[in-house]
């Protein structure tokens, strides 16, 4: 039999470890696995005749990246399961096809998210939000569908509510300790956030506090904010200055500037340590499976809830459209002060009660019909800025 140059598969998955290992090129391998896993899995590595000769008709993929070493930030390699390669198929088109919406110009696009099915359905389906009336659009799509479900829904983001949750400010529990975790309020000159998990950078092996960058909305020039740490006291400490600033992420990163460092737990009902992150197929495996996302906001605490929407574009709130958004939950999951708080859910491939990063949480429906959290995936931050979890 003749070779081919995509095989095997092993010699593939070694060569990325070792130009890990060796730090070439740190970013772009990191973009290779996390492009890897969301848009076609293990597949990019693998020779046709692998995937087509997978067990039970099985597809493998890469659904995560983590840490092989838990206190090494930059020793992430790729965590991967098997699914059903029909499913796998009809969530592939589906991201195909959002992609092709999100790029047209269809009029009253507002945004649209796909939403996996189960195992066993192996179907998926494309929410579209449209600001007209969708008759038309909906039997457009239909001719484009190709087993695609389309649920098309016209919504007017004018027609808002401001009943939001009240919560109480989660401060630092101990102000002696130098790691700071996520999950506790964080503050600019302007409003409080919460801090996210710790971000890094493979290029600078730089570590970093992570918040919401609309929390600086109204400085004007973002970088050079300082962010301040408060305690329940009354009195504060300064945390850093933000030295990243991404508007359409919404995502701001930190330089600690004093005594207290970024520290990779999330302080939430327990403690839970960060040892990665999902890919686009690690969200969909989550969703086909029924397993929920948690959070833990600066002032709503610790919620959780079942992902609504993965790969999703998002056009209500900035002339440019954000892609890669995560929805999950509901309304009630996030209030003023949660902005900048991680979504995450446990690794089941570890036994030591890690946590893997979804995403950002940093707004929420405001108008009727609709009930969900959203804000940037992980894997869509490190493919378009190189940071990561």
């Amino acid at each position: 039999m003749s070779s081919s140059p995509d095989r095997p598969s092993e010699q593939r998955l070694a060569s990325v470890r070792e130009r890990l290992d060796y730090e070439m090129d740190r970013r772009e391998v990191l973009r290779t696995l996390v492009g890897a896993g969301y848009t076609l899995g293990l597949a990019r590595w693998l020779g046709v005749d692998d995937v087509f000769n997978a067990a039970d008709g099985e597809v493998p993929v890469v659904t995560a990246l983590v840490r092989s070493n838990p206190a090494d930030p930059w020793s992430l390699e790729p965590q991967t399961t098997n699914v059903p390669a029909a499913w796998y198929a009809r969530v592939r088109k589906a991201f195909e096809l959002n992609d092709m919406l999100a790029q047209s110009t269809i009029t009253g696009y507002l945004g649209s998210a796909v939403v996996p099915g189960s195992y066993d359905s192996g179907s998926a389906r494309i929410t579209v939000e449209v600001s007209v009336e969708p008759t038309e659009l909906r039997e457009t799509l239909e001719k484009l569908a190709d087993g695609i479900l389309f649920n098309v829904k016209s919504i007017n983001p004018d027609d808002f509510s401001e009943e939001r949750p009240v919560g109480e400010p989660r401060y630092l529990r101990n102000p002696e300790q130098q790691g700071v975790p996520a999950g506790i309020i964080c503050e600019s000159q302007y409003s409080i956030a919460t801090l996210g998990a710790p971000l890094y950078d493979p290029d600078s092996r730089s570590h970093y506090f992570s918040t919401a960058q609309h929390a600086f909305q109204a400085a004007g020039e973002t970088v050079g904010s300082p962010v301040s740490l408060p305690f329940e006291n009354g009195e504060q400490s300064e945390l850093g200055r933000v030295v990243g600033s991404y508007e359409v992420a919404d995502v701001a990163i930190i330089e600690p500037t004093g005594y207290y460092q970024p520290h990779g737990v999330i302080a939430g009902d327990s403690t839970y340590d960060v040892r990665g992150q999902y890919t686009r197929l690690g969200l969909a495996d989550l969703v086909a499976r029924g397993e929920p996302l948690h959070k833990v906001g600066g002032m709503t605490g610790q919620t959780s809830g079942t992902i609504q929407g993965i790969d999703a574009v998002s056009c209500l709130t900035s002339r440019t459209c954000r892609h890669g958004q995560l929805r999950w939950g509901t309304e009630t999951d996030m209030t003023d002060g949660d902005s900048g708080s991680v979504s995450f859910h446990r690794d089941e491939q570890a036994d030591d009660g890690s946590v893997l990063i979804a995403g950002f949480n940093n707004a929420r429906t405001w108008w009727p019909g609709q009930s969900y959290v959203w804000g940037i995936s992980a894997y869509a931050l490190t493919d378009h800025h190189g940071l990561h979890f």
